[in-house]
């Protein structure tokens, strides 16, 4: 593996964001005033997102902060509104640009550019572990240095390795059937989609794309 060049900042191609240093940094305690789209916290210990805010300032009392939060670790949603008092620890988190190395029974291994290795638990990468490739650059989120979630290329191609059939003619795209990639996984594709059909497969839905090459006769 060709390790990236020394000072080398990666883009998560999902997430949009930049990703950070490898040193921690400190955690910050935030206020009400700080609370906005976007901002990660802490809350009993787990991390959340704000995915949408609002802020209500009431004729009379304190101004209040509706915030609907992403649990970061499991992906449940919940709704909190805060007074204008109230204080929050800012989420302990890294994110860190690695490569796909190769999977030992239910743990999948990544390697930074220093080969230095993270492995993630089959539970964290869900079916996202069968759009893995070799040598796959993926963003690592980790909270306090666990991994909790792996951001893949938006697009990835595979190779279909049983299907019925296509049909010869046949190109129309509504009308699917049942495909499996390496490693097991199902997809619907086209009926025209042949064993041995390279397809672009979308990693945020999990779903057929579109046909990049047809199979070696």
């Amino acid at each position: 593996m060709q390790p990236w060049p020394a000072g080398e900042r990666r883009r998560g191609e999902n997430a949009g964001f930049w990703v950070e240093s490898k040193e921690h940094k400190e955690v910050d305690m935030l206020s009400s005033s700080d609370l906005r789209k976007g901002l990660r916290i802490e809350l009993d210990g787990v991390p959340y997102v704000i995915t949408e805010f609002n802020f209500v300032k009431p004729g009379k009392g304190a101004s209040i902060y509706n915030c609907k939060m992403k649990n970061l670790m499991n992906g449940s949603t919940l709704n909190r509104s805060y007074r204008s008092n109230e204080t929050f620890q800012e989420a302990k988190l890294e994110e860190r640009a690695m490569r796909y190395s190769y999977c030992d029974g239910d743990q999948y291994v990544f390697m930074d550019r220093n080969f230095e290795q993270i492995s993630v638990q089959e539970s964290v990468l869900g079916e996202s572990r069968f759009f893995l490739n070799e040598e796959m650059e993926v963003t690592i989120l980790l909270h306090n240095d666990r991994p909790i979630a792996v951001d893949l290329p938006t697009y990835i191609e595979k190779t279909i390795v049983e299907t019925e059939p296509g049909c010869r003619g046949n190109t129309a795209t509504n009308v699917l059937k049942a495909a499996k990639i390496a490693g097991g996984y199902t997809i619907q594709v086209p009926l025209f989609i042949n064993q041995g059909d390279v397809i672009k497969i979308d990693t945020r839905t999990g779903e057929y794309g579109d046909r990049v090459r047809c199979a070696r006769n």
